[in-house]
């Protein structure tokens, strides 16, 4: 991986989306991409051997996708991995199939932030809103880093499909854990944000349709226990009392659940 700015002003932005059997959604969200009015960008795709016609689309797209490829892998963080081999942005987001930018002049809104960001500022987020299956906005998440420094320490909080890494926490810090299903930004942002602090930009960065792997009742419990297994890994011997309340909380929401199947 190395880094490249056209001039010492703008900087290069690199969109990376994992995707597999996406294919009701990632023609939204590669249009949202090549619709950005910032011409610094470039996207990559890694495809997990998609069989319901996700191939096709990236084929229809490919003169505007700088690289992609589509072969099996295991799990969404190995397929980031793989595709940080291919990128050359100063900057560097991720985005999966059902994401999509909010506005067309996004990146260039980022980009006004960015080059002008301090050698400490490593990453920088705005909000994700979550839509539903028709685009209605269902809520916005994202808040200023002073809010919630404390509570990152104990859940993550951070909208990561709004959110620029510089191309330099990878040097530093390496890649993605892969044995991660689903908290594996969040112990990579551990790794880098407990010595630095994100700067928060505050607009609306990427739609996320609500439905995905981590809101599933079951998959709460399994991503909070992924995420105390990564403050463990950083160093984190307290939980807190929000992973606590959350934990508890999404154990009793799968017991409800499997109770109302075992019912029906």
């Amino acid at each position: 991986m190395s880094t490249y700015t056209q001039n010492e002003h703008m900087p290069l932005i690199s969109i990376i989306v994992a995707v597999r059997n996406g294919a009701l959604t990632l023609q939204r969200c590669i249009n949202s991409i090549t619709d950005q009015s910032y011409a610094l960008k470039e996207l990559i795709i890694i495809d997990g051997k998609s069989t319901d016609g996700t191939v096709a689309i990236i084929e229809t797209n490919s003169t505007v996708i700088k690289y992609w490829e589509s072969e099996p892998d295991r799990g969404v963080y190995h397929a980031w991995n793989k595709a940080l081999d291919h990128v050359k942005g100063d900057w560097i987001c991720f985005l999966g199939a059902d994401d999509f930018f909010w506005k067309a002049n996004v990146l260039g809104q980022l980009a006004e932030y960015l080059k002008n960001a301090g050698p400490k500022t490593t990453c920088a987020y705005g909000r994700v809103a979550l839509v539903d299956e028709n685009g209605k906005t269902l809520m916005t998440i994202g808040e200023p880093w002073e809010k919630i420094k404390k509570k990152f320490r104990q859940i993550m909080c951070l909208p990561h499909p709004g959110l620029m890494h510089h191309h330099s926490i990878f040097e530093r810090k390496g890649k993605f854990v892969e044995n991660f299903r689903i908290a594996g930004d969040y112990e990579l942002l551990l790794r880098e944000l407990i010595h630095w602090d994100p700067v928060f930009i505050p607009i609306t960065v990427v739609g996320m349709q609500n439905g995905g792997l981590s809101t599933k009742p079951n998959n709460v419990v399994i991503s909070l226990k992924e995420m105390r297994f990564a403050q463990k890994m950083n160093g984190i011997k307290y939980p807190g009392a929000k992973w606590l309340s959350g934990f508890l909380a999404a154990n009793v929401k799968f017991l409800l659940s499997s109770y109302r199947q075992s019912e029906s």
